[in-house]
């Protein structure tokens, strides 16, 4: 079976009253943009202590969440690696992810950037309507996806139809922080990517347009 992306338009309204970014959202059986830097996270501590993806990522946790691996009834199950999902990382090729991976427990990851970037990916393992992804600069929040929000289904299927590779492009802006965070176990996650300026490959863009799995969230400044 195909996997399908929710298409969605929000607009959201920052606290501030400052409104937010325009993101290009995008999910296919693929994996990272082009250009992008890539990182599968198996050189982390297991643990909830703070630590450095790389020299650019700070990963923190709030809550349960922590760095795992394998599977825990109840309370995480690993991202399941699928066609291209897994593509540029490295590792193994089909199967649920047998390497270090990251867990929000009921609580959060959180993803703090040395510098602006307008692209992230992440493998986001199985997708349940619980989860969401907020992206900030400076403190204020630009955007903001729930699991539902990036497939319909959002069910927590722990197999080859409930992983996803997804893209967020920031179109129209910038962001320094990303928090994944889940007030049910777990928002699961692995192969995260970054750029200050992404540019999609050819290939993905042609199976976006192809198989209708482009999504456009507009979040647009208030007047």
């Amino acid at each position: 079976m195909n996997k399908f992306l929710l298409l969605t338009s929000l607009s959201l309204v920052a606290a501030t009253g400052v409104l937010a970014d325009t993101f290009n959202v995008s999910s296919v059986n693929g994996g990272a943009a082009t250009g992008s830097t890539r990182l599968n996270l198996d050189l982390l501590s297991l643990g909830n202590g703070t630590q450095w993806a790389d020299a650019n990522v700070k990963i923190s946790f709030t809550g349960t969440g922590q760095v795992v691996q394998g599977a825990s009834s109840g309370y995480y199950a690993a991202p399941f690696i699928s066609g291209s999902n897994g593509a540029g990382f490295g590792g193994q090729s089909a199967g649920a992810d047998t390497t270090r991976y990251l867990s929000s427990g009921i609580g959060s990851v959180v993803f703090d950037f040395t510098s602006n970037q307008t692209y992230f990916g992440l493998l986001w393992g199985s997708v349940d309507d619980y989860n969401s992804l907020s992206f900030y600069k400076g403190g204020l929040l630009v955007g903001s996806y729930t699991g539902s929000q990036i497939w319909a289904a959002a069910n927590g299927d722990q197999g080859t139809q409930g992983t996803f590779y997804v893209n967020f492009d920031d179109v129209s802006g910038s962001f320094n922080k990303v928090v994944a965070s889940s007030t049910q176990y777990a928002f699961e996650i692995d192969n995260i990517a970054y750029n200050s300026r992404s540019v999609p490959d050819a290939g993905s863009s042609a199976a976006l347009v192809g198989l209708g799995l482009v999504g456009l969230m507009s979040l647009r400044r208030k007047l």
